[in-house]
């Protein structure tokens, strides 16, 4: 049976309860020790009840057997109309859901009226599909983008070979650098994405990290980059603790000194690293000098594939999945990541994490 039949039914049956309830309480309060009373309803007993001018308990069981018919046929069309009122409003979540179901994600309930159980359910369900047309979105986007970024190198490499084949007095030790060349960036990027799917999926074990150890070591890895762009890197802080995967850890600290390294000011930069404690965690700072910076901007740097201000690629930029491993890596141990423009120009990163 349809839910709408149950509570038809529902209805119907509670009606009818009340109805045999009130019956028997005139009977015992009023009728009861009558010696008029007929047990056994009649056609001619209803047509006599149906006078206004007989009453009493004469007439009492065939006006009761009446009684109890009309409820039912009462009970039973009212409760019908009254479900299929009460339960409108699943029928368009319904529709909703079959949408969603056939791939439109765009399609939304925006239930009107009070708010109840049904427009509560029904924001949820809203909620819920703009989530997921958002999600959906990003993930055709990173797709998109990495398929390019994988077929690059994959584009190069048949160039070269090509090229490498129809030139006789081809120099060997040169195509053989290049292919390394080409070759190791496509691993670098297979790497990354192998990294942001870890991260995403949290599948890695949890421990007590200290961020400004982490910090440290990442600076240290840095420091031949950073000599080569000119660039100083200065760390401080103290303890600071927190619970999740070091490796994971290490490098979002390394992801993020990287990127301010490489976006610096050419020559004379400062890249600025802190660990702090909080009561809730630790925190790690990771600002740099550099160009003016939008909100804009700003907004879209954690965007995979996103290099700085621009979609540019240099030897040392990286493959442009830096801070949006980052982001994952934070999300996935559920701390907060905060991109902010400093006003003298450069960037300021803040990831918090809870203390476990």
């Amino acid at each position: 049976m349809s839910v709408r039949l149950k509570l038809t039914l529902s209805y119907a049956g509670f009606l009818m309860l009340a109805g045999v309830l009130l019956l028997t309480a005139v009977w015992v309060f009023l009728l009861r020790g009558s010696p008029k009373v007929s047990f056994v309803p009649s056609l001619d007993d209803a047509l006599r009840a149906l006078d206004p001018r007989n009453f009493g308990a004469s007439v009492f069981v065939s006006a009761a057997a009446m009684v109890m018919v009309f409820l039912l046929v009462f009970g039973l069309v009212g409760g019908w109309f009254l479900a299929g009122r009460m339960l409108a409003p699943l029928t368009r979540i319904t529709a909703a859901t079959q949408l969603a179901a056939s791939g439109s994600l765009s399609h939304r309930i925006r239930l009107p009226g009070r708010r109840d159980e049904f427009r509560e359910l029904a924001d949820a369900f809203d909620t819920m599909l703009a989530q997921l047309e958002a999600h959906v979105a990003e993930q055709q986007r990173f797709a998109a983008n990495a398929s390019h970024e994988l077929r690059t190198p994959l584009a190069i490499t048949q160039t070269l070979l090509d090229v490498a084949r129809n030139d006789p007095n081809r120099d060997s030790d040169v195509l053989d650098d290049r292919l390394r060349a080409v070759n190791s960036r496509a691993i670098d990027l297979t790497e990354a994405l192998l990294l942001l799917s870890r991260a995403d999926q949290r599948s890695f074990a949890r421990e007590p990290v200290d961020l400004s150890l982490l910090a440290e070591e990442a600076a240290e890895t840095l420091l031949p980059l950073a000599e080569k762009h000119g660039v100083t890197i200065e760390t401080s802080g103290d303890l600071a603790r927190a619970v999740g995967s070091p490796t994971l850890l290490l490098q979002l600290t390394t992801n993020l000194i990287h990127n301010a390294i490489v976006h610096n000011l050419p020559g004379n930069g400062t890249v600025r690293v802190r660990a702090d404690t909080h009561p809730d965690g630790a925190t790690l700072i990771v600002e740099n000098t550099g160009e003016n910076l939008t909100s804009q901007m700003v907004s879209t740097l954690t965007e995979p594939f996103q290099r700085g201000a621009r979609r540019i690629r240099t030897h040392d930029s990286g493959v442009g999945l830096g801070l949006a491993i980052v982001k994952s890596i934070t999300q996935a141990h559920d701390g907060t990541l905060t991109l902010a423009a400093r006003a003298e120009g450069g960037l300021r990163a803040t990831v918090r994490l809870p203390a476990g």
